[in-house]
């Protein structure tokens, strides 16, 4: 169960890349929210928005343009070498392709030992039963350890990915799309271990995904993302039912009903119009452009974040 405890707090986080002589893309662009302890912070939005930018970022993948990424009460971004070492056993990533993330000249014990050896958590005999528990936490076998990646199918690589980031006992973990790489059949399985996970172990997510259903079921929070900006945030169960952004009512009005019934009946949002490009975005609403409802005003000031009921926050100026 979350607390009150703010365990990640995201200040105003920007990450610009420099793509060539004048273009700057904005791929995060003042993006502020809190994750408390115990919680499954969900963040989603289109492919190219920004969502695994931001993760990247916050455990310093990636260095910061600006603002802040404050980890139990520290600024990520100024820890020098040694308490970065500190802070990496504390948050750990899943990556989303397990077939390019796992290092294919390694066995899977030494991938998952890697991180044992680096923080000199275990030795010998005592580091390969480690490896065996680890193992055996994801549903996979003792001997399966001295097997290499090509070996394995997508979901048990993306199970050994698990176990390398829980390899140093983390706090907090981010999932980085960890499921968009899998067959639908095993979706369900990666994403039942890691609630499983999260409440044997007591673990923090930020999870990352297009897949609003597997959000929905997951998630206590999930924030919106749209070209770089946060466009909604909200207690799970809200955002859901009361959908206020526009944007946010289209993705949601996009996600399949099992009922051919009400598949049938329901009214989905087709956006028109092209995505702008993140290269030096124009003024204003970044949405404008595919919004069904945008207004004269919108392409003269950027909207900020305002609550507009407790925990539920918007970034548009006709809500």
């Amino acid at each position: 169960m979350a607390g009150n405890e703010i365990i990640l707090d995201v200040q105003s986080l920007k990450k610009y890349f420099h793509i060539r002589k004048g273009a700057i893309l904005k791929a995060v662009d003042d993006v502020s929210f809190q994750i408390k302890k115990g919680e499954v912070y969900g963040l989603v939005g289109e492919s190219g928005c920004g969502k695994s930018t931001t993760g990247r970022t916050i455990i310093r993948l990636y260095e910061a343009t600006g603002g802040k990424v404050v980890f139990e009460g520290q600024d990520v971004h100024r820890l020098n070498p040694r308490e970065m070492k500190t802070f990496n056993r504390k948050m750990q990533m899943i990556f989303q392709d397990p077939y390019a993330s796992l290092n294919p000249r390694m066995t899977v014990g030494d991938i998952i030992g890697e991180a044992i050896d680096i923080h000199d958590l275990a030795r010998g005999r005592q580091r390969m039963e480690r490896i065996y528990e680890l193992l055996r936490t994801v549903g996979l076998n003792a001997e399966h350890a001295n097997r290499f990646p090509h070996e394995f199918s997508g979901g048990q690589r993306q199970r050994i990915g698990v176990a390398r980031a829980l390899a140093v006992d983390p706090s907090f973990l981010i999932a980085d799309e960890p499921i968009s790489a899998l067959d639908v059949s095993i979706q369900a399985q990666v994403v039942n271990l890691l609630r499983r996970l999260q409440r044997e172990r007591g673990l923090t997510y930020l999870f990352i995904a297009h897949d609003l259903s597997m959000v929905k079921y997951l998630s206590d929070r999930v924030g919106v993302m749209y070209l770089g900006k946060l466009m909604e945030e909200a207690p799970s169960g809200e955002l859901y039912r009361n959908p206020a952004h526009p944007y946010t009512r289209a993705l949601l009005s996009a996600i399949p009903i099992p009922d051919p019934q009400v598949e049938k009946t329901r009214h989905r949002i087709m956006l028109q119009g092209e995505v702008p490009s993140p290269v030096n975005p124009s003024p204003g609403c970044r949405f404008r452009s595919r919004c069904p409802v945008a207004q004269k005003s919108c392409a003269d000031q950027e909207p900020k974040l305002r609550e507009i009921a407790p925990g539920h926050r918007v970034a548009c100026q006709v809500v």
